[in-house]
């Protein structure tokens, strides 16, 4: 895996910066830990917490079922599937054997996202359902609904946050310390 080739073909770079930001080498699972929706929202009630299934996941409920994870399966890097279609996009797929939820899913490291990706509706009419269940304007968005009239094939994309990759991993204390160039309300210019 890739962290046991960053852990020792960089230790020595680790080592220096563990000593100024206490944190353990990222564990993993020897095959990928993919969590349902349905078996995160049960693990975070088993433990207490409320966690409605169609709703989305507040932060502290993030990094709470983060923290399960890790103590049920040993790893600090998991997948989250089948997002509820409320929190979704209009243009995410649904789930063939349930609408209410997505082919859709969330990266983990450390309890925190790290990539958001999903399966993309590809066909007009089911495209058009989706932004009437949504109860969005169509006309906005019809340029783009034509678009797909032409055929598309099945498609899916993800974005990958690198900055937070490296902040979780190296276990820092604010995301923008992995950043060359770090942004906010009050900084627009290095």
């Amino acid at each position: 895996p890739i962290s046991l080739a960053l852990e020792s073909r960089f230790s020595s770079e680790l080592s220096v910066v563990r000593s100024q930001y206490k944190s353990l080498p990222v564990q993993f699972t020897e095959e990928p830990c993919i969590l349902h929706w349905e078996e995160a929202i049960q693990m975070l009630r088993d433990a207490g917490e409320e966690a409605e299934l169609l709703e989305d996941l507040s932060s502290s409920l993030e990094l709470k079922l983060g923290e399960l994870v890790k103590n049920k399966f040993d790893t600090d890097f998991f997948i989250l599937d089948r997002f509820p279609a409320a929190v979704r996009p209009f243009y995410t797929m649904p789930c063939p054997d349930d609408e209410r939820f997505t082919n859709s899913y969330d990266v983990f490291l450390r309890g925190q996202e790290i990539c958001s990706g999903a399966q993309r509706v590809h066909d007009p009419a089911l495209l058009i359902s989706q932004v009437e269940k949504k109860g969005m304007p169509l006309e906005p968005l019809q340029a783009y609904v034509t678009s797909f009239q032409h055929g598309v094939s099945p498609h899916a994309g993800a974005g990958i946050g690198l900055e937070r990759v490296v902040f979780l991993y190296l276990g820092l204390d604010n995301v923008r310390k992995a950043s060359m160039f770090p942004r906010d309300p009050s900084r627009c210019s290095p």
